[in-house]
């Protein structure tokens, strides 16, 4: 055992594919402590700088001296506390749903939300770039899995004439997370009602980012009453912890007695719950309005920028910036040089994307300067001119 465990990370590194941390040793603001030195951060999640907003600190220490440190057991046995149903109120209140539940993350939810809604005999339509996490949820279901081309909704239409049989399910991400492009949910919304299928739509991503007041990528696309589960993080551009779906109040029900990774863990604790509350307050106030300015400001920026410099940029409009080079081995030479020069952008390699795809994901956040981006430009140019990536 311990010689094929060490032949097969032989194999991983040989491939270019070994994977490692980086220690990070205070807030993820727009610059970090990384492995001992000060960088540039240009991967995070933190799209509006929320993970060290006072507001949120403020609310989970209170949280935490009124409640303790934990909510001491799953939902469904004591679990249960005031903010979880506040949090869940805010939430339905946010996404302009009947309803909502809270998940431990994003992972927790799509694997406990799509084995409820199919099940064996039935077929779920998946874009073949969506997360993880819904492919992981597809295979515990034991639904039949039916990957469509990326965004192409005509080969859509091809599959679920041919396999739209019985019970079916649509699920796609909405803003895509290593590609940064949003899905276009009114084709989605056509062929569910077409087809007489279910659609879960995953916006982690747009959460907080896209539409008015942040509500997402349903609420910018006008079809939020045609989403049957909206899901989302408060990891990401809430600046907190955990995942919700909104969803009907049928919906919700069904999920607190069927979902395995609902019914099955101890609960979010107090501290985290009252981060989330005080981050779905700001997305909606003036600050959010701000925040959302600022960070589509920066983004349009940064895109222009290094597309000017000749780079593989995908189009987009989001806050994700891939930077395609191909290779998993050249990715990681960028990633490490750049950390030298003073940015951090991790490297993206297979089985996260595509064989042949791999790239560097850049993350814009609101908190960044404009200096800030013009540095990490001149920057990647640098490094891109002496791999011949440009």
């Amino acid at each position: 055992m311990k010689d094929s465990i060490k032949n097969q990370l032989e194999d991983i590194k040989n491939s270019g594919l070994l994977r490692s941390t980086r220690l990070i040793s205070n807030c993820h603001s727009s610059r970090v402590v990384c492995d001992g030195r000060e960088v540039l951060l240009l991967c995070s999640n933190n799209y509006l700088g929320l993970a060290d907003h006072k507001a949120l600190s403020d609310a989970a220490v209170a949280a935490t001296r009124h409640y303790g440190t934990s909510s001491g057991a799953s939902r469904l046995v004591s679990g249960t506390m005031t903010l979880h149903e506040q949090l869940e109120s805010a939430i339905t209140s946010f996404k302009k749903t009947e309803s909502a539940l809270i998940f431990n993350s994003g992972h927790a939810a799509n694997v406990g939300i799509i084995p409820v809604l199919a099940g064996r005999g039935d077929v779920v339509f998946s874009d073949r770039l969506n997360h993880a996490s819904i492919i992981d949820g597809i295979m515990l279901s034991g639904a039949r899995l039916v990957r469509y081309p990326h965004n192409d909704y005509k080969q859509l239409e091809t599959l679920m004439a041919k396999y739209a049989k019985g019970r079916s399910l649509i699920v796609s991400d909405a803003v895509f997370s290593m590609d940064g492009d949003i899905a276009n949910l009114a084709e989605l919304v056509a062929l569910k009602k077409r087809h007489n299928a279910l659609l879960m739509i995953d916006d982690a991503h747009g959460s907080g980012v896209l539409g008015e007041k942040g509500r997402g990528t349903a609420t910018l696309q006008g079809v939020v009453d045609e989403i049957d589960i909206q899901m989302g993080t408060f990891g990401k551009a809430l600046g907190s912890f955990g995942a919700y779906a909104g969803v009907s109040a049928e919906m919700r029900q069904l999920l607190i007695n069927r979902a395995r990774s609902f019914i099955f863990s101890t609960s979010l604790p107090p501290a985290v719950l009252a981060a989330s509350i005080a981050a779905v307050e700001i997305v909606q106030s003036k600050e959010g309005d701000l925040l959302r300015e600022r960070l589509a400001a920066n983004t349009v920026f940064f895109r222009a920028a290094l597309a000017a410099k000749g780079f593989n940029i995908p189009e987009g409009s989001t806050q994700i910036v891939p930077l395609l080079t191909g290779s998993a081995v050249t990715t990681m030479k960028f990633s490490d040089a750049l950390f030298e020069q003073g940015v951090f952008a991790q490297g993206i390699r297979p089985p996260t994307v595509p064989n042949g795809t791999s790239r560097l994901r850049f993350t814009v956040m609101s908190t960044h300067t404009m200096d800030d981006l013009a540095f990490a430009v001149e920057q990647i140019t640098q490094v891109g001119q002496q791999l011949g990536v440009i």
